[in-house]
Parts: structure tokens; sequence; C-alpha cells
């Protein structure tokens, strides 16, 4: 019995081997080759890019003059804004990596230039109207919506 037992915990490291133990993404052509014989796909995984732009709520408070949008965590606060025409929406970025500011909709377009710790970029609305926008070097997680309100 105790002569078996190597024997078996070598042939089962030489199956871990040759199968990879899943911890590589790379592919041998075996690999691929064995893939497509058997018509089962390659699995690759791929980050989601997309942004999902919340709405605010209809009870938020409706905000005006110069009001503040936090970069931190690569994450927005607030990412939701419900504001009066004629406020200035004022972004700070608190992280140490660069981020920017783009509209990706509504009745007004604008677009920043990358700014890193410390670093803002204000605009005015002057349309009432929703307004999407991203960080576009992180817009999975960083996008928000403004509705611009009379």
């Amino acid at each position: 019995m105790r002569r078996g037992l190597p024997v078996v915990v070598i042939a089962c490291s030489a199956l871990m081997l040759e199968a990879g133990c899943g911890s590589s993404n790379s592919s041998s052509s075996s690999t691929s080759s064995s893939s497509a014989a058997s018509g089962t796909p390659k699995s690759s995984l791929k980050a989601n890019t997309t942004p999902k732009y919340a709405a605010p709520a209809a009870s938020s408070p409706v905000q005006s003059g110069t009001v503040q949008v936090a970069y931190r965590n690569i994450a927005i606060s607030p990412d939701t804004l419900k504001v009066k025409v004629g406020s200035t929406i004022k972004w700070t970025n608190f992280d140490s990596v660069e981020h920017n500011v783009t509209s990706a909709g509504g009745p007004q377009k604008f677009a920043s230039k990358t700014f890193g710790e410390n670093g803002t970029f204000e605009i005015k609305v002057n349309k009432p109207g929703v307004i999407h926008y991203q960080c576009t070097i992180h817009p999975a997680s960083m996008n928000g919506t403004i509705e611009v309100v009379k």
C-alpha cells in the first residue's frame, strides 16, 4: 500500500502539469488545436468598460451655486446630481492617478483635459436636460448623471 501512494502522487502531479492547473492564460498549439477540435470555445476574460449611468432619485434635492463632485478611489461622489440651470459643477480629483470629465450625451457638450491629484475642472450648466458624463480613462467605474432643471 505504501509503495502505491508515491506512484499515485506522481501520476496526479503529471496530469496537473499537463493540464496547466488553470493558472495561465497563454495557450500552446496543442491546447488551441484540442479546443478547436473539440468544438469548445476558448474562454477569455475581458474588462467591461461600458458605463452604466444612474439617474438621480425623484426625491433628490435640487442644488444650485457651485456643486462639488469628488473623484476618489476611482469612483465619483456623488455620481448623480439634480441642479438648477446656471449652477456650476466642479470636479476635484483626490486620486493619485489622472482623470478627466467628458460629456456622453445631453444638452451640453464638454471635455476636460486630464488632471492629476488636486486638479479640478468646472462647467456652468446653462440648459435644462440630462447630462451623462464619464472619465474616459475609467468609464466603467467613473460615470455620472446631472439632471439640470429650471
